[in-house]
């Protein structure tokens, strides 16, 4: 149909529209589902606001004190002890990368566990699929607290929370990675005479290994985030050296600190980036 006969039809459908708006409204009962919709949202929004007390006084005495923490935070300053804070951030890096590592051995033979392809047992299945929902369900501070309370403060506190937080995570990744890769090689395999360990050596391993260390890689950017959270909890490293210093009103060198862990997340980042890339076949 060419354009010259579309003109003529879109403009009929005007026309109509012009002289009979009623066929073209939306149903009665349907507007003003939006609009109760919207009401009621609107009214769940007010009611938060009022159950938090998140007053426009809060708000601007909260902006004034803000302004005077950033004049106490600068020029920042290491306060004489870059060494320490350099330690402290070597602490969380190296807890993050061990909590990392730890996770992705334990999850690598749990995602065989969890796919459906090599464990078809739907009850074993269901079950294990529901353990790690439960897991998934408890956030990494809580995990950082129990560990702090079971084996002291410290880095391997840290890296205890760290590895229990991802496991699960990585465990269902891993597992439906799995459950996607092609059949043909491992029948192929299993045609010239492997069993099912070294169908899945040779077959299986080979086409998840891209999303398994991507995967890790990714986990590593995030938990050295995480990881300077769980320091102020007592689970050591830079975090623990940022909450003594905004305890103390050290405000100069708390911002020292943000600025170290800015940077070092920045270069972990970028490093991490290009190295994921390169697995999985980007550019």
């Amino acid at each position: 149909m060419t354009s010259s006969t579309l003109l003529p039809e879109t403009g009929e459908i005007a026309a109509w529209r012009y002289a009979h708006p009623e066929l073209f409204a939306r149903p009665f009962a349907e507007r003003w589902r939006s609009r109760g919709i919207a009401l009621l949202l609107a009214a769940i929004f007010v009611f938060g606001l009022w159950w938090i007390d998140a007053t426009p006084m809060r708000f601007w005495n909260g902006a004034g004190r803000l302004g005077f923490l950033i004049k106490l935070m600068l020029p920042p300053s290491s306060g004489g002890v870059f060494g320490t804070y350099l330690q402290a951030l070597g602490e969380t890096l190296a807890m993050a990368f061990f909590g990392t590592f730890l996770s992705t051995i334990v999850a690598f033979p749990l995602g065989f566990l969890g796919a459906r392809n090599v464990v078809p047992n739907i009850f074993l299945h269901f079950g294990f699929r529901r353990v790690l929902d439960v897991l998934r369900g408890i956030d990494i501070l809580i995990w950082a607290l129990i560990f702090v309370s079971a084996v002291g403060m410290g880095p391997f506190a840290g890296v205890l929370a760290i590895a229990f937080s991802d496991v699960a995570f990585l465990t269902k990744i891993y597992a439906e990675a799995i459950e996607n890769v092609d059949r043909k090689p491992i029948e192929g395999t299993q045609a010239a005479g492997a069993n099912q360990l070294q169908a899945i050596r040779l077959a299986v391993v080979p086409q998840v290994l891209p999303v398994i260390l991507s995967s890790a890689l990714y986990f590593f950017e995030s938990n050295v985030r995480a990881a300077t959270i769980l320091g102020i909890v007592g689970a050591g490293g830079i975090g623990l050296e940022l909450s003594q210093q905004i305890l103390v009103n050290n405000w100069d060198q708390a911002l020292f600190i943000i600025i170290m862990m800015l940077v070092a997340v920045a270069i972990i980042d970028s490093i991490s980036r290009r190295i994921r890339l390169k697995i999985i076949g980007g550019k």
